[in-house]
């Protein structure tokens, strides 16, 4: 796809760090913009900044890890505009500690954002996007952390979502269908993702706290934090990934730094040595 003027695109997790990037460029590029988030007041705030741009926006409180949800956004986008082109499959938590000691709770909120948000986002949309027969493209945000070997919960969900990416790619592959498909590994990029339990469901609460951190994992955290307050742009982010959609090229990198390491990885599995220290 290399046109995108008056198309419409849908950006899950859009109200906030790399989804309200994507968002304002797809305003940028003429689009009508489907905003998607589970945070309301910065979901309308955003609707309120692209509107006054004279973009033509709509707005759907999403849970993404219901597929009810989904298929609610789905059909209030069909009802608004007709169609679907782009979809960005975006919306992304962080939580849990190690995998003994992260809760039941964690991992099923960690799980169901980011991999059954993706899963609810395809299942929803690809339908939809085949039967208009015409250019689209899906993007599914996953992270370099997808790619290297980690600590967290939060790398065991990106790795699903890079996997899953690339079975949804060889799928439109071989039915040579317009649809085409990306996934996004980026490094840090400036967001509010280290602050998710902001969002996190009250069901989904932790009943007692976590033990406190070692002072060796209160400063990987506060690292953590001045990393992705110093990261990349969202804006920059976007450009990386548009960039992409009109090569239709499928991995997207936004920090070579970071090659490295996945090499490292690559090289430890083609070896059968053990798994190096995370970077």
């Amino acid at each position: 796809m290399k046109e995108f003027k008056d198309k419409v695109a849908v950006i899950t997790g859009a109200a906030s760090g790399i989804g309200r990037g994507l968002a304002e460029r797809c305003a940028q590029e003429g689009m009508k913009v489907v905003l998607a988030d589970i945070e309301e007041p910065a979901l309308l705030q955003t609707q309120k900044e692209l509107q006054s741009t004279g973009v033509e926006v709509l707005a759907v409180r999403t849970d993404v890890s219901k597929a009810s949800d989904v298929e609610a956004l789905a059909q209030k986008t069909l009802d608004t505009f007709g169609a679907t082109h782009l979809l960005f499959n975006n919306a992304g938590v962080s939580a849990g500690s190690s995998i003994w000691e992260s809760t039941l709770a964690d991992w099923e909120w960690i799980i169901g954002v980011n991999l059954w948000g993706v899963i609810h986002g395809l299942r929803t949309f690809v339908p939809i996007m085949l039967d208009q027969d015409t250019e689209c493209h899906i993007v599914n945000t996953a992270s370099i952390a997808g790619l290297t070997t980690g600590l967290s919960l939060y790398h065991v969900t990106k790795h699903a979502v890079v996997v899953l990416s690339e079975q949804l790619y060889h799928s439109l592959v071989h039915m040579n269908a317009k649809v085409k498909a990306s996934v996004l590994c980026p490094g840090f990029v400036k967001s509010q993702i280290m602050y998710s339990e902001r969002n996190r469901p009250v069901e989904l609460q932790n009943e007692t706290a976590h033990r406190p951190l070692t002072p060796e994992e209160e400063a990987m955290v506060q690292y953590m934090r001045q990393a992705v307050q110093d990261g990349m742009s969202p804006q920059q982010a976007a450009d990386y990934v548009f960039q992409a959609i009109r090569e239709e090229r499928f991995y997207i990198f936004t920090h070579p730094e970071y090659n490295a390491a996945v090499q490292q990885r690559m090289e430890d599995i083609l070896q059968q040595r053990n798994p190096s220290t995370p970077f």
